[in-house]
């Protein structure tokens, strides 16, 4: 049974694990919120700013995490971290995408389907086996998939329900390429993902000529949003991650994926379809089931 002892090397409790990885889930809830703030910047220039904001945090953070070698660190990582890097960019651009084209809840409930993907990638490429638990919760998680997407089709706002699936399977990649190169630290590849994303937006706004040019109160909203949201969302998570299984790390997700429309409820009033709360709901239960039944009783890694 999991114990409330920290990590042997950490000088974190479990108690103290689970609060910053629940405030972790805090701030990426908020991130939608602030991007229905955002009026006339286009997907790439909000990517672009938010990566620039992002980057610094996560360098100072890699620094830190690899002993003053953040170099080294980024090397090491290898081709799976450059893989990783961009499947990460690829999920940052769908993820904003995403909120831009559908609603917070339809996004947020569909970003959750990643680690059902990631499953079933490293099932098929890396030949990692898939607990009977994860299949029947993927089962589950079809349907309230299918649910959620027929009624888009329905109303004929399905794009947005496409690009949140995509941004999904960018999240999922990244972890596989974790798995595959057997990251200790998602560190180097988290930043490898932000400077993917700068230097892919940057280039797009300059290349269609969207420009840089926005007002700065939207400038200074995606520069938060990287600095803030993002970057200390990171850091906590990564904090609170030494101490907290990972099954249990899969419970504590579900913080940003309810909390996420109920900010824009809340503030700017955005409601969800009945369809929308119903596959959502059912991708929940699958999410939790797939969490519980992968809590063992055995010790923590490094002993209690």
């Amino acid at each position: 049974m999991v114990t409330h002892t920290a990590y042997r090397g950490s000088s974190l409790s479990y108690a103290l694990g689970v609060v910053l990885c629940a405030l972790a889930g805090v701030c990426w809830s908020l991130i939608p919120l602030g991007i229905r703030h955002i009026e006339t910047a286009s997907v790439w220039q909000i990517l672009f700013f938010r990566s620039a904001g992002l980057l610094p945090t996560l360098f100072c953070l890699m620094y830190w995490r690899s002993g003053g070698h953040p170099v080294r660190a980024i090397l090491n990582a290898g081709a799976p971290g450059v893989l990783g890097g961009l499947a990460l960019a690829m999920a940052y651009a769908g993820g904003i995408g995403a909120i831009q084209l559908t609603s917070v809840a339809n996004a947020s409930f569909l970003f959750a389907t990643a680690p059902f993907m990631a499953a079933l990638l490293s099932f098929v490429l890396l030949g990692e086996r898939v607990r009977a638990g994860t299949w029947i919760a993927m089962i589950l998680g079809l349907a309230g998939i299918g649910f959620m997407v027929a009624d888009s089709f329905t109303t004929g706002n399905w794009q947005g329900d496409v690009v949140a699936l995509i941004a999904a399977l960018g999240f999922a990649l990244f972890t596989v390429a974790l798995r595959w190169g057997k990251a200790s630290d998602m560190m180097p590849v988290s930043f490898l993902g932000a400077l993917f994303a700068l230097e892919l937006s940057g280039f797009v706004v300059w290349g269609t000529g969207q420009g840089f040019d926005l007002p700065l109160p939207e400038i200074t909203i995606a520069v938060a949003l990287g600095v803030v949201l993002l970057g200390l969302g990171m850091t906590l998570y990564t904090f609170g991650s030494q101490v907290v299984p990972g099954a249990e790390l899969a419970l504590l997700s579900m913080t940003e994926v309810v909390l996420a429309p109920l900010w824009v409820w809340i503030i700017l009033g955005e409601t969800a379809a009945t369809a929308t709360l119903i596959g959502g709901s059912i991708l929940l239960v699958a999410i939790g089931f797939n969490a519980l039944t992968g809590l063992r009783r055995k010790p923590l890694p490094g002993g209690r």
